[in-house]
């Protein structure tokens, strides 16, 4: 199973099966949905465990003494979020467990096949990040603490301009930091765009058109990053089951 766990919902991709969407359930103290991921990490662990064994009962069934569990995160979430997960995680009696960036997850399902710089812009409910990849590694990465839930308030024709501009004013601070050109390689290339935020043209056309270059868009933006997750976890179910190499000289 690959696992999306956002802030707003969290995404299941189970071959076979595609995807599983769960909602989060129940309410809260103050009578608000129950949300144990804030701001991309987990600020309720007994409630995220929940939500993760209603997804894995759903996904998985009872018995997962054989199942691999792919899992992303948001490129900044720090050690204290990884080890909460990869522990909730285990408690489901998975056999093992892969975590990895959002970005590299997007990348994997929206990105171009060749090597090289990528710029991979995440607009979700409660972040925003931007992640500079060169060859499939982290290579600068900014996140803003804010996303579609904060602009709520807004008159809406505001809202995509606000948003454009948290994204162009982290591109720009990149930039400024980049000393091999590494930048303007992806951009040429141009970005990946993935997220609730990449669902609306009045964003993605305005960040086009500031950047002066096309976007990549998966058919869903909004399940790029579990659909990544979900590419990776493939690869990773075929090389368990692929035969063992030849080894020694040929008769």
């Amino acid at each position: 199973m690959a696992l999306d766990l956002g802030s707003s919902r969290t995404r299941a991709w189970v071959p076979g099966r595609g995807l599983v969407i769960d909602p989060y359930a129940g309410a809260g103290v103050h009578g608000d949905d129950e949300r144990p991921v804030r701001r991309g990490r987990i600020v309720d662990p007994e409630s995220c465990g929940r939500l993760l064994g209603r997804i894995a009962d759903a996904a998985l069934g009872p018995d997962r003494s054989d199942s691999v569990i792919v899992l992303s995160h948001p490129v900044l979430a720090g050690a204290e979020h990884r080890s909460a997960a990869r522990a909730l995680l285990a408690g489901l009696g998975t056999t093992c467990v892969v975590i990895l960036s959002s970005a590299r997850a997007a990348a994997a399902y929206a990105g171009p096949k060749e090597t090289g710089p990528l710029l991979v812009v995440d607009m979700g409910a409660e972040l925003t990040e931007v992640t500079l990849l060169v060859n499939g590694l982290v290579a600068d990465a900014r996140q803003a603490e804010s996303g579609l839930d904060d602009l709520g308030s807004l008159d809406p024709a505001a809202v995509p301009a606000v948003l454009v501009r948290t994204v162009l004013d982290m591109i720009t601070s990149m930039w400024r930091n980049d000393r091999h050109g590494a930048i303007r390689g992806a951009l040429r290339k141009g970005p990946v765009l993935a997220g609730g935020g990449a669902l609306r043209p009045d964003v993605t056309d305005r960040i086009a058109r500031c950047l002066g270059t096309r976007v990549r868009l998966a058919d869903d933006p909004s399940t790029t990053v579990v659909r990544g997750a979900g590419q990776i976890l493939s690869s990773v179910l075929r090389r368990r089951t692929a035969p063992p190499a030849p080894t020694g000289r040929p008769k």
